[in-house]
C-alpha cells in the first residue's frame, strides 16, 4: 500500500452494522508512501497513528500523480 499526503484512506466496516471510515493522510512516515501513517477521521475529527489493514483502500488525491 502507497499513500501521500492529502489522500484518503477508506476502511470498510468488518463486521454487519459498522459504517465505513474515511480519514485524510496528514504525514507518511514509512518510506516511499508506505505505513505507518498519520490520518485525522473525517467522522469525529481525531488524529492516529496508524498501519491499514487488508479492508482499507487508498483514495489518491487529485493531483497525486505530479507530486
Amino acid at each position: 500500500m502507497q499513500a501521500s499526503v492529502g489522500d484518503k484512506l477508506l476502511m470498510h466496516g468488518r463486521t454487519v452494522g459498522q459504517h465505513d471510515r474515511t480519514a485524510e493522510v496528514l504525514q507518511v512516515l514509512g518510506e516511499n508512501g508506505t505505513p505507518p501513517y498519520r490520518v485525522k477521521f473525517d467522522d469525529d475529527g481525531h488524529e492516529a497513528l496508524m498501519s491499514p489493514g487488508p479492508d482499507t483502500v487508498v483514495r489518491h488525491h487529485p493531483g497525486a500523480e505530479a507530486r
